[in-house]
């Protein structure tokens, strides 16, 4: 190779090297974590976590064509075991039938409820109370987002705290009374986040999840190892050294105060979520408060992954694109004065392993055809470079998949482990190559400013009975 060549070639080389073995690091870092974690909780032993003391929270779940769900959904959280909840289901201008199956199925009776208008969202046109359940409103609303139907859903509710949670998700019973905690036990906590597990695979039943299972759908499976690698074990490394930016919109608790203090969920972004953390961040160092932002690995909330890849597509593309607005409109964290880890190494780890990486990507693959079709490298080394690589990502799928089942063993059945780990080699055969082309085309659509919408994410609910 020239100069120029080599040094492009050693460019790439080390990033693979710095991204892989960060992301080792952080697997490391939450594995002592959990290690930690779990003792604690043996020497409680079966001491219960509620004492008495805990604050009231609502749940919002705010619901666009969730008719194969709602209802599923709405049973497992109240059937949670949490001494003092509210529920508050939005319907946000579903077009199929949501609100009849939520009006049949709850008994819902029209309420004249006083509304706050301490956030900005469009038109509730009307609120409803079940006969049912005391604790459960409905708020019929039009169509404004996701982000907005949860603020329709924080004007609505009466808690100090909020827990967001999807409307095709399902709660483990204990759920709120685990991700709670870090409110209990440090004042201030302005947020704390869960897990999401994949339930494609799973049984639900009234509410619950009565078996666990590896989805049949490949493209399930793919998501599956995706979760355990970079949402489950990242998190927990990134909240234990402080420099946790995200809590899923699948699952989150928040301090209502502290959330309309920022101004609330923005309705003109896509990442929503992890916008909402990041402006909460710049409010409290802006104020000059301490805050504190943890995630509850034994939190569980089970959701379902595209199995269509249209519809994956669409959730990916919008992934990236929210990953790009957060990071602009927050950018000011970046070695901020005050911003600590969050500003001086996670902002910077997420500019270059998370946004920058699907472009460094297929800027590696154009470079090796270059030097591939110019004879500066032979095919058998640019195996052998390919080859390393692929082992580096199966690695941390590994690591990822050995660490889920010592820390919660039962998760995952023997022969499920299996599958996961053939499907994490199996998986830098096609699949992380079309994450890589809907990173990019998330990307250049907020590059170019274009419209965004969320798209129809259907649902088969097959795995609720």
């Amino acid at each position: 190779m020239s100069g120029l060549e080599y040094w492009i070639f050693l460019g790439f080389l080390i990033y693979i090297v710095a991204c892989s073995a960060s992301y080792l690091l952080l697997n490391l870092v939450a594995f002592d974590t959990l290690r930690t974690y779990l003792q604690q909780k043996r020497t409680q032993g079966g001491q219960s976590l509620n004492n008495g003391n805990e604050p009231p929270i609502s749940v919002i779940v705010p619901a666009y064509n969730e008719g194969t769900t709602i209802v599923s959904s709405l049973r497992s959280i109240l059937q949670l075991h949490y001494p003092r909840l509210e529920v508050v289901v939005v319907n946000d201008g579903s077009k199929d039938n949501t609100l009849d199956v939520l009006l049949s199925e709850f008994g819902f009776l029209a309420f004249p409820e006083n509304i706050s208008d301490s956030l900005p969202c469009a038109e509730i046109k009307q609120v409803y109370l079940s006969r049912t359940h005391k604790n459960l409103k409905l708020v019929d609303k039009a169509n404004g987002g996701k982000a907005d139907a949860i603020n329709a859903g924080i004007n609505v509710c009466h808690s100090p705290l909020f827990c967001c949670i999807d409307a095709d998700s399902i709660l483990e019973p204990d759920g709120l009374v685990r991700i709670v905690q870090p409110f209990l036990n440090h004042p201030e906590t302005i947020a704390t986040g869960g897990t999401i597990r994949i339930a494609n695979g799973c049984t639900a039943k009234n509410g619950r999840i009565i078996s666990k299972g590896v989805p049949s759908n490949f493209l399930a499976i793919f998501q599956m190892v995706e979760y355990l690698r970079a949402f489950l074990f990242g998190r927990i490394a990134w909240s234990r050294i402080k420099g946790l930016m995200i809590v899923s919109g699948a699952f989150g608790l928040f301090r209502k105060s502290t959330v309309v203090d920022a101004g609330g969920y923005t309705a003109n972004t896509i990442g929503e979520d992890m916008e909402l953390i990041l402006r909460m961040y710049r409010t409290m160092i802006a104020q000059d408060k301490p805050f504190r932002v943890e995630f509850i690995p034994d939190a569980v909330c089970w959701t379902e992954a595209p199995e269509s890849l249209k519809v994956f597509a669409s959730q990916r593309r919008r992934w990236h694109r929210g990953l790009s607005e957060s990071l602009m409109l927050n950018r000011s964290l970046l070695f901020g004065r005050k911003s600590g880890i969050l500003g001086w190494v996670a902002f910077p780890f997420f500019i270059l392993f998370e946004w920058l990486s699907p472009f460094v990507e297929l800027a590696g693959y154009i470079f090796t055809a270059y030097l591939l079709l110019s004879q500066q490298l032979s095919f058998l080394d640019a195996s052998i470079i390919y080859i390393f690589a692929i082992q580096l990502s199966v690695l941390m799928s590994v690591v990822s998949l050995l660490l889920d089942e010592f820390t919660f063993p039962g998760s995952t059945s023997m022969k499920g482990v299996l599958v996961l780990i053939f499907f994490a080699f199996l998986e830098s055969f096609g699949y992380r190559q079309l994450n890589m082309v809907y990173k990019i085309q998330g990307s250049i659509e907020w590059l170019r400013n274009t419209k965004h919408k969320w798209g129809d994410m259907t649902r088969t609910g097959n795995w609720q009975k």
